[in-house]
């Protein structure tokens, strides 16, 4: 008992956000789980098929042809997709907002178009015409 309340405590000191972090599922074996099922369906609709040509009867399993088996490997691989983008999107969520904030090399802008942005020119970039545009161009 007293192990027990010593480990909640412990969790209440890191804080709610640390807490939440600690009871996660972990995600990349749900992705796993779900390529093993989409694999196995797919298996199963190909040796039903191949059970139903050769002894010319309509076979099924759990009452599904082989048809229902694809379909469901099908839903499955989306599923896994889905997750996979999901924590790849989590997991460069910082890195992408950062680049999103900072300019790159290929943030320009046309000299003969205003900044489609509207950001003002910083310290150091000339402007022309005061429209707000920055003249990338001619500074190198």
């Amino acid at each position: 008992m007293g192990a027990r309340r010593a480990g909640c405590l412990a969790r209440a000191r890191r804080g709610p956000q640390r807490a939440q972090e600690d009871e996660t599922v972990p995600t990349l074996p749900l992705i796993d789980l779900m390529i093993l099922v989409a694999w196995t369906s797919l298996i199963v609709a190909v040796v039903q098929k191949a059970v139903g040509m050769a002894l010319a009867t309509r076979a099924t399993l759990f009452g599904m042809a082989p048809y229902d088996f694809v379909l469901v490997s099908a839903v499955c691989l989306l599923f896994a997709l889905a997750l996979a983008a999901r924590v790849w999107v989590k997991g460069n969520e910082a890195r992408l907002l950062r680049a999103q904030r900072e300019p790159g090399p290929l943030d320009e802008v046309l000299p003969d178009f205003p900044d489609p942005r509207g950001r003002e020119a910083r310290p150091g970039e000339e402007t022309r015409g005061g429209s707000g545009a920055t003249d990338r161009a001619a500074t190198g």
